[in-house]
This record gives C-alpha cells, structure tokens and sequence, in this order.
C-alpha cells in the first residue's frame, strides 16, 4: 500500500531503489551497491516493501542447503517503485541544478579593514 504522505524519498531509499533497478537482488546486493551498512538497507527494504515500492520473495531452501546458506530474500522494484523513483531523481537533480545556479551567483563579500 502506497502512503503518498511518506513521499518524497529520503536519499538513503532513494540510493536502495537506485541499487534494485540496476541489478542488486538480495539485502548482501544493496549493502555492496550503496555502501550502506545492514542496519540501513534491510529496514529501507522493509519501508519500500512496506509502502508498495518494492516486493519480496524468498529463495526455495533447497537453493540455501546446495550453497550452505541461509536463504535469500529477493527484492523487485514495483512499476509504482519505478515511477516514484523517477520522480525522487528528477527532485534531486533540479535541486542540484538550483545550488549549482545559487553557488554560481554568490559574490563573496570583502571584509573591511
């Protein structure tokens, strides 16, 4: 379920859906891809699950015994995921673009003697 008042997307959810649409599958994906400790990407996936951004499936167990591990969750961005993604990046792109044009303008003032 979507909860529209929760939007815009932080940067760190921003940054965990940026990882899932350019291949990261599982929470090991994401850590490795953002650089993001476990303690943030695994309760950002549970928040994106949560609002209908992304959604989840487990591995078969028998995958995790063949490879002496536990099994993995697999995420997928949602076509809701997508365009809310695409609307977060375009906000922080024109907000770059508007600090870049403010930093340009700025004219240092000279200190008086």
């Amino acid at each position: 379920m979507l909860h529209m008042s929760r939007l815009p997307l932080r940067p760190t959810l921003v940054a965990v859906l940026q990882a899932l649409t350019a291949g990261a599958r599982h929470g090991f994906d994401v850590i490795n891809a953002t650089g993001l400790p476990s303690g943030t990407v695994y309760p950002a996936l549970a928040r994106l699950e949560h609002e209908g951004l992304v959604e989840s499936r487990w591995e078969e167990h028998t995958v995790a015994q063949k490879e002496k591990r536990p099994p993995r969750r697999y995420y997928e961005v949602t076509t809701a995921g997508e365009k809310i993604l695409a609307t977060a990046v375009a906000a922080l792109k024109e907000r770059e673009r508007s600090a870049r044009a403010r930093l340009r303008a700025f004219r240092p003032v000279k200190a008086s003697r």
